[in-house]
């Protein structure tokens, strides 16, 4: 780092080649001004320890010659370096754009329209703003609360999303069996007279008391969502808060909020979201059992992991995270823990023991389904490990969480194990699709925090999680929103909406044929019913489907929606009623089968709602006719 002797010797060699002595001085400056910023540059990589010190006589001689400069300085020029790779992050990301392959919002299609210049214009002054933000210092309980409120207000925004993934019509279903018949009907005949199909029955039957409470609202679900979403915030700072403290406890909980692909699945009627929340519960409710051996933590924690089995199977791997915390966690002999515990896993078997003895069949079909149909589709539907970590979350969030490994190994930290145990897990088995991901997504964050806990200065630290929060944000709101209400899926959301004024009291449904896609059509019923208030009819013709689609649904992963059987939900009728009919086609120009055209004999049509992506073969667009009353008059005068 000795420089003088070296500027000279590029001095000596500029004047052997006849430059002026004008010309030399400038280039002296440069020499300077470049020595002098590589080691604002190096500073600051000290700062965030990403460098390894240097030896004592190199720091002595840095100190003397850069002794002058303030700290300050420094700190703020990292500071401008972090926001600028915050934004090169996007820009980086954008230019690769052909390398995320994820199915629902890859970056292809989020960003067609090179929203990524909007989006850098105006993370310009966020950034600016987010540095002055870091000089106010709120206590924790206050910063946890802005976080929780904020994450509510964000999934808020979120509700006039349309219902994008088709599984939602199967979750739909089955909460409406429920609403209309029972709970004890829902528990008697789920996976017989309810088809199940790979579904467990926790999330279905809480939407179902949910829609016999307040009415079939797609709202009471998305309020539903957004509080368990809200929880698993909430939780992911508890978990984050045991383990270590309230560092890595805040930071993790705002990191959740840096995932725009998990914020585009909450106001979703699924069963992903709900399902994070029960793994997180039953983390949670464990841990504090092996830390504070409570007896009342015993039971709430075999309560949690009961419902976290009944949410969804992917959480039957992910629990193996509880043997992890046994070891790592424990404050006492094996002895005791032994006999705490044992009650709560005794418990738990012997629950499934009676659930698999009662609705053996059921489940011996979802296994056959999980190992003969899900597990090779796998190989067929994955997303990319690039796609899942760099491009539909923050890139940072992955880059701090790979640092937070050679953080813990040198630490020997044991507690870390139970936070990077489910992700293990998804990378030994490779698990290769965003929605089976998505629910470790919170342990996830709590690396990436643990890493950039060893960020020294607290403001570049709290720094670095605004920006990656709002880059997050501006990418949430301003591409991948605008794309999902831009898809056909808001032709069914908005026609809904628009029947809702019409006059009519029922309203009769004609799918026709979907050829670009191995779909079922009747999956836009129950989606169509989900946003209209009406009395819904279904008029089924043999010829409106096309031949041969079922049978190459075999390996297709929308083969649920062949198992429908619509009688049993919706009533068919011919009689020409005080009524809507409502056509659901593949495209605007796909013309009506003659059955179809004689049944609209006597209606006009309306209202189209022909909006289209031109991304995914599964197309909907929605023709709303009424009945031409006047027409209807004149043909009974003349007759």
């Amino acid at each position: 780092m000795h420089t003088s002797s070296n500027h000279q010797s590029v001095i000596q060699a500029a004047k052997s080649f006849s430059l002026s002595g004008c010309c030399c001085e400038l280039f002296r400056a440069c020499i300077c001004a470049i020595n002098r910023y590589c080691h604002y540059f190096y500073q600051g990589l000290l700062s965030l320890k990403l460098l390894p010190v240097l030896s004592r006589p190199a720091v002595s001689v840095l100190s003397r010659r850069f002794e002058t400069h303030s700290e300050e300085t420094v700190r703020h020029l990292v500071a401008v370096m972090i926001a600028l790779l915050s934004l090169s992050a996007l820009f980086v990301l954008y230019l690769f754009r052909d390398f995320d392959d994820n199915r629902l919002t890859s970056w292809q299609w989020v960003f067609a329209n090179n929203e990524i210049f909007v989006i850098a214009i105006m993370l310009l002054p966020v950034l600016w703003l987010s540095w002055w933000l870091t000089t106010f210092a709120l206590r924790p309980k206050k910063t946890l609360l802005l976080l929780l409120l904020s994450a509510f207000v964000m999934c808020a925004l979120q509700w006039s999303q349309p219902e994008i993934i088709v599984d939602a019509s199967r979750y739909f279903l089955q909460a409406k069996s429920l609403a209309s018949n029972g709970a004890w009907y829902f528990i008697n005949q789920w996976g017989d007279g309810i088809s199940a199909w790979t579904d467990l029955p926790l999330i279905p039957f809480l939407y179902g008391v949910v829609f016999d409470l307040l009415g079939e609202h797609r709202v009471a679900i998305q309020f539903l969502t957004t509080l368990l979403f809200c929880g698993s915030v909430l939780l992911t700072f508890l978990i984050g808060r045991q383990l270590w403290d309230q560092t890595v406890a805040l930071y993790g909980a705002a990191l959740l909020l840096a995932m725009p692909y998990v914020i585009s699945q909450v106001p979703l009627m699924l069963v992903d979201i709900p399902s994070m929340f029960f793994l997180l519960l039953a983390v949670y409710s464990l841990l504090l059992a092996v830390k504070t051996q409570a007896f009342s933590w015993s039971v709430i924690a075999t309560i949690s992991i009961i419902l976290a089995m009944l949410c969804k199977y992917s959480n039957w791997l992910m629990l193996s995270v509880l043997g992890v915390i046994v070891l790592c966690c424990r404050q006492c002999s094996w002895r005791h823990l032994h006999q705490q515990l044992l009650p709560v896993f005794g418990v738990v078997a012997l629950f499934f023991i009676f659930l698999l003895v009662w609705k053996y069949e059921a489940i011996s079909r979802q296994f056959v389904l999980l190992r003969s149909y899900q597990l090779p589709g796998l190989s067929r539907w994955h997303e990319t490990h690039l796609s899942t970590f760099f491009y539909q979350l923050h890139p940072f969030i992955s880059l701090a969480a790979i640092s937070s490994v050679y953080f813990a190994w040198r630490k020997r930290d044991r507690h870390y194990l139970v936070i990077s145990w489910m992700l293990l897990l998804v990378l030994l088995l490779d698990i290769q699709r965003s929605r089976y991901v998505l629910i470790v997504l919170p342990m996830l964050a709590l690396m990436a925090a643990y890493g950039l806990r060893q960020i020294s200065d607290s403001r570049l630290r709290n720094y670095t999680v605004l920006c990656i929060l709002v880059s997050s944000l501006a990418v949430t709101f301003c591409a991948y929103s605008p794309f999902l209400r831009s898809t056909s899926a808001s032709n069914i959301k908005q026609a809904g909406e628009y029947i809702n004024n019409l006059n009519a009291s029922t309203v009769e449904v004609i799918l026709l044929a979907q050829t670009q896609s191995d779909i079922n059509p009747f999956v836009s019923l129950p989606l169509l019913d989900l946003f209209v208030t009406k009395k819904i009819i279904y008029w089924k013709s043999p010829n409106l489907v096309a031949p041969g689609v079922s049978k190459k649904s075999a390996t297709s992963a929308l083969r649920f929606s062949w198992l429908y059987k619509a009688e049993d939900y919706y009533q068919s009728s011919n009689a020409i009623q005080d009524k809507l009919i409502i056509i659901v086609a593949e495209t605007k120009s796909q013309s009506l089968p003659a059955p179809v055209s004689a049944r609209l004999k006597g209606f006009y049509l309306k209202k189209r709602f022909t909006q289209h992506e031109g991304v995914y073969r599964y197309s909907t667009i929605v023709d709303v006719y009424e009945a031409d009353t006047q027409r209807q008059s004149a043909e009974l005068i003349q007759g």
